[in-house]
């Protein structure tokens, strides 16, 4: 066996093959890659001519910040604010705070477990979190704040009034005007004294479907992470999802397109009562179903095109899926549960064994479509798009002459 070894500057390779060695030794050039470049101080720059730009009146590229972002300083500035004044923090008034914990008691017992799971995934990195109601008044906190920071001190102390009319834009007050998840960074805040700031909100929406609240975290000169808007946005929707459930109701169903699971939070959520009347519905289910963003009670069968008792009668059946037909010709998956027993496992049963039929899905809808047009056959088959021909076939008649 040859052992390679060195002796006198030179690599013996083997009796009386050898290489010279360098005299010292030469390592490897680095390769040819750049580093990555700090577009920290890039982001800043851009952010500063866009306050340069549109505070003094000029209209810019519009491409420096977010939309919202240019449009919370225009209303800003509508108001008289001015951006080198100080923000100032103010907490509402006694009698304000105690209106303001009375009528926020639910949000906030509802949304504690999960702020608190929210706190400990953000514990690392600066940002804690802020809780507020549908007015931008802080109402619960939670994460990592340094008390002895004034700068983090003032804005979440529980009463503190964060809105747009009393602080300018923010992540706060901007996601609870323009109703979408922001993300602000350091000068994108209005005032000066706010440019110490990064941010991201989303709002928090109730069972009817109104804005209840928004959810915060913000960081002081930290390291710009918009990455936690999704974070915020989805946590918002489970504090949403929270209150649906919270709703006095007998029976819930949950919602979702063919091919995707359901028994996760990005499942719509509604909530219906004895009658069949929605107590509730998240903010998912709302974006999926026609009918439910209407003011006022909405029943089941308004949307839904198949009797309630089959919703009944199929949360009997041990979780099984359920195809539902919509009045506007698209179908969901389903999943319905009553109140008794809604100790729900994380994924349901969606083999097609276990649906309810689609025939009989088919004939309760032109059941329902023929008795809401009063028996008249023509008007229900125009409704369900099909012919007058296959109404009566279905429902076992024969047309008519």
């Amino acid at each position: 066996m040859e052992i390679l070894n060195l002796q006198h500057n030179c690599l013996v390779i083997a009796p009386g093959v050898s290489l010279a060695a360098p005299a010292t030794f030469q390592p490897m050039p680095p390769p040819l890659i750049s580093p990555a470049p700090d577009n920290s101080r890039v982001r800043l720059d851009a952010i500063a001519q866009a306050r340069q730009d549109l505070l003094a009146g000029h209209a810019g590229d519009g491409k420096l910040v977010s939309p919202w972002v240019a449009r919370s300083w225009q209303r800003c500035l509508q108001q008289g604010l001015a951006p080198g004044q100080a923000a100032e923090f103010d907490l509402i008034s006694a009698n304000q705070a105690r209106h303001t914990v009375d009528g926020n008691a639910h949000l906030v017992q509802t949304a504690k477990p999960l702020l608190e799971n929210l706190g400990r995934a953000i514990g690392n990195t600066g940002y804690f979190v802020i809780l507020t109601n549908q007015h931008g008044v802080v109402v619960d906190v939670n994460g990592p704040i340094d008390r002895s920071d004034r700068r983090a001190d003032l804005i979440t102390r529980i009463g503190t009034d964060l809105s747009e009319q009393r602080v300018g834009t923010t992540a706060i007050g901007t996601a609870l005007t323009e109703q979408q998840p922001v993300w602000l960074h350091r000068g994108e805040h209005f005032f000066a004294n706010t440019a110490v700031y990064s941010c991201a909100g989303a709002p928090v929406y109730g069972p009817s479907g109104a804005c209840v609240g928004m959810l915060d975290l913000t960081a002081i000169d930290a390291v710009e992470r918009p990455e936690l808007t999704h974070l915020v946005t989805q946590v918002a929707g489970k504090i949403g999802n929270a209150l649906v459930l919270a709703q006095a109701h007998s029976l819930q169903l949950r919602l979702n397109w063919p091919g995707n699971a359901l028994g996760s939070d990005a499942d719509g959520m509604l909530c219906l009562d004895a009658d069949g009347w929605i107590t509730g519905a998240n903010l998912v289910a709302r974006q999926m179903v026609s009918g439910l963003q209407a003011a006022g009670r909405v029943h089941a069968t308004e949307v839904f095109g198949l009797p309630l008792q089959m919703l009944f009668d199929a949360a009997r059946r041990n979780h099984n899926t359920l195809e539902i037909p919509l009045w506007t010709g698209l179908r969901l998956n389903a999943v319905a549960v009553e109140a008794a027993r809604e100790n729900l496992p994380t994924r349901y049963d969606s083999a097609p064994g276990n649906s309810v039929g689609l025939k009989d899905m088919e004939t309760a809808m032109i059941h329902k479509a023929v008795e809401q047009a009063r028996g008249n056959v023509a008007q229900a088959a125009q409704a369900l798009g099909i012919s007058r021909a296959t109404v009566y076939r279905k429902l076992g008649h024969k047309p008519r002459p």
